[in-house]
């Protein structure tokens, strides 16, 4: 299922979400002319779980080096399917719910999901030293609260029909229930199969569930 919009119209310009779009974009053409020292850059500021979590030795240096990476590693992507995927289902989402949550509650609740997303992902992943970057666990976290605001609000989707394609719209809660099922099953399979992977499902699964639970805290209530 491929999201094209939601039918739930914006009730003001979303300049967070915008300006998110825009950041991680930046970022990542800065990977590109990077050239060779991309693989520099992934080492410094992307975040691998058995580096994170056994430390060589705890000092200031080291503590804000971790907390660096644990967000500079959320504006990384590791080619353009991974960066348009991002930021194509936070355009879709995003907007509606920045709206309900208001600019800055928006934005603090975005970081949140993506630190609840990776820590999720350390979690299942203590051993792996496969390097965690994008901005999923953040996006996943906005899915989440998209979820319960706006549950009953269409999807305009392309759906695969056998051999053929359509569009169609699809309730929120369908099409994002499916959505948490897939990763949900994924993770799982990494877990029985007892092996990473190099998609960060977990850190979908965290983000969304992060995502759902906080917007409780964070929601204006305004409609």
């Amino acid at each position: 299922m491929i999201p094209l919009r939601d039918k739930l119209r914006s009730k003001h310009i979303p300049i967070i979400t915008i300006a998110l779009i825009l950041v991680n974009i930046y970022i990542f053409f800065k990977e590109i002319f990077l050239g060779n020292g991309l693989i520099l850059f992934i080492d410094k500021y992307a975040l691998v779980p058995a580096y994170f979590i056994f430390w060589d030795e705890i000092t200031w240096a080291t503590v804000i080096n971790k907390i660096f990476s644990l967000i500079i590693s959320l504006f990384i992507h590791s080619g353009w399917l991974h960066l348009i995927g991002n930021m194509w289902y936070l355009w879709v989402f995003g907007d509606n719910v920045e709206y309900r949550l208001g600019h800055l509650r928006y934005l603090l609740f975005y970081f949140l999901c993506g630190i609840i997303g990776t820590s999720m992902h350390i979690i299942m992943n203590l051993s792996s030293t496969i390097p965690v970057i994008g901005a999923s666990g953040c996006i996943a976290g906005v899915l989440g609260a998209y979820f319960l605001l706006s549950p009953k609000a269409k999807i305009v989707t392309i759906l695969p029909v056998f051999i053929f394609w359509t569009i169609a719209d699809v309730p929120a809660f369908f099409f994002l229930g499916i959505w948490f099922l897939i990763q949900f099953l994924a993770g799982y399979y990494t877990l029985i199969e007892t092996q990473s992977s190099g998609v960060a499902w977990w850190a979908h699964i965290g983000g969304f569930i992060g995502g759902a639970v906080l917007k409780t805290f964070f929601v204006k209530n305004r409609k």
